[in-house]
């Protein structure tokens, strides 16, 4: 189900009003957790994106999902990431031998669909990274496809450039914005439905809104000390939004699991 940010806005803000409660958690028919694969689409040098997704999955280890982080080993992991393992909250992060965006999917697929035999309820979350070049060339069947952008025009572009090549990798995945580093609602309203825009008319497949992050240090201080900023700096605004876009994520994957 398509998500704007106005959709959003009562979740992240108090002065945008009351909202619906955020969707409840619940079991599909057939008595299974519900799982996805998120595919995150990251550079070898995109730490601000990196530390947003670790802490995405924190917070979303806070709401009870179950989360795990399955990174290439072919990169070097340390430039992103913490060390492998169990990390704060229960989140885990793990190495895969994948080459390329199919393979990864499958290994995820079978981290998800592994951990979610193990739980009673809640839900089972595996966020892939995944290098933008190796979206397009290869199929990968990706839940979805979860995107960081800044409102910049320029970096709009880019991040739309890696849509396009994500839907001709993944043609079946959902795609989700978060954007990171504005400067208001005003700016983000702007961006997002400039974004969401050019994918339902170029791309024919609308975008989910995850929230917004807004421009605070705390996430430079969370990358240096690799600390989650929800733990550090609960009460922080970057503290908030990120609490807010997980809650999206959890309930989404709750609402349409693969």
């Amino acid at each position: 189900m398509a998500r704007t940010l106005d959709d959003v806005l009562h979740w992240l803000v108090p002065e945008a009003g009351p909202g619906p409660a955020p969707p409840a958690e619940a079991k599909p028919a057939s008595g299974a957790v519900p799982c996805a694969v998120v595919a995150l689409p990251l550079g070898d040098r995109d730490v601000v994106r990196a530390a947003l997704a670790w802490n995405l999955a924190v917070e979303a280890a806070r709401l009870g999902a179950g989360v795990t982080i399955l990174a290439p080993a072919g990169r070097d992991p340390s430039l992103l990431w913490p060390e492998p393992g169990s990390g704060p909250l229960g989140v885990a992060l793990a190495l895969s031998p994948a080459g390329d965006a199919g393979e990864l999917a499958r290994a995820a697929a079978e981290v998800a669909e592994t951990r979610a035999a193990e739980r009673a309820d809640g839900v089972e979350i595996v966020l892939a990274p995944v290098p933008p070049s190796w979206l397009g060339p290869a199929r990968a069947a990706f839940d979805r496809v979860h995107l960081f952008a800044s409102a910049e025009p320029r970096d709009l572009r880019e991040t739309y450039a890696v849509a396009k090549r994500a839907v001709a990798s993944a043609p079946g995945a959902r795609l989700g914005l978060t954007l990171h580093g504005v400067g208001g609602l005003a700016e983000a309203e702007v961006a997002f439905r400039r974004f969401a825009g050019a994918c339902e008319r170029h791309l024919g497949r609308p975008v989910a809104s995850f929230g917004l992050v807004p421009g605070d240090l705390h996430v430079y201080r969370s990358i240096v000390s690799r600390r989650p900023i929800g733990l550090s700096h609960p009460r922080s605004p970057a503290a908030r939004s990120l609490g807010a876009a997980a809650r999206l994520l959890v309930g989404d994957v709750a609402e349409q699991p693969a």
